[in-house]
């Protein structure tokens, strides 16, 4: 999947604008499925524009500019369907916290333990408002799906945090620095 179908999936669901969508990417239901910005959605929007496969409106705002709202073509609706008749790629999992987690050994005990609270504090709050959603809304088959798939992930997740988190044994004392360049004794 790149970002102009990650765009034409958010417009088949309702107009929006360039703002609106980095938002459902960052903080809505497409935030898991890929990382786009507006250096990414904007040029995307422009090409799909350019294709025929989005139409933009502008819409008069008082005292701002006018507002570009983009809606799906029909033409968009079947190159979207076409992308989802391909297989999916692999999953990617791009993580700091794996990193530190990976280097534990080369790292401060308190940085770890802070590191592991705020990862499960995180997840915590992760699950509650996955859960709120799951709650109040008219969700489409896919979207429950979707939705209970990503809660099994995270709440795995959490699982293994909290019964593994002493897993990687006592940190080494010397200073960060010392053992990173071997300097250790």
């Amino acid at each position: 999947m790149n970002v102009e179908i990650l765009c034409l999936g958010i417009l088949s669901r309702s107009d929006a604008t360039g703002y609106e969508i980095r938002k459902q990417v960052t903080e809505g239901p497409f935030s898991h499925f890929y990382k786009a910005g507006f250096g990414s959605i904007y040029p995307a929007l422009r090409k799909l524009s350019e294709r025929g496969l989005i139409r933009c409106t502008l819409q008069a705002q008082e005292k701002r500019p006018d507002k570009k709202v983009y809606a799906i073509a029909p033409a968009g609706r079947q190159a979207l369907a076409e992308a989802l008749r391909r297989p999916p790629g692999p999953d990617a999992v791009r993580s700091d916290f794996l990193f530190l987690s990976f280097f534990s050994h080369l790292a401060p005990a308190e940085i770890l333990r802070e590191a592991f609270d705020e990862r499960i504090a995180w997840l915590r709050a992760k699950i509650d408002t996955m859960r709120g959603h799951r709650e109040g809304c008219d969700m489409s088959p896919g979207e429950a799906f979707t939705l209970g798939y990503g809660l099994a992930v995270y709440e795995a997740i959490l699982a293994y945090l909290e019964s593994n988190r002493d897993d990687l044994g006592a940190p080494n004392p010397a200073p960060v620095d010392a053992r990173i360049s071997g300097a250790a004794e």
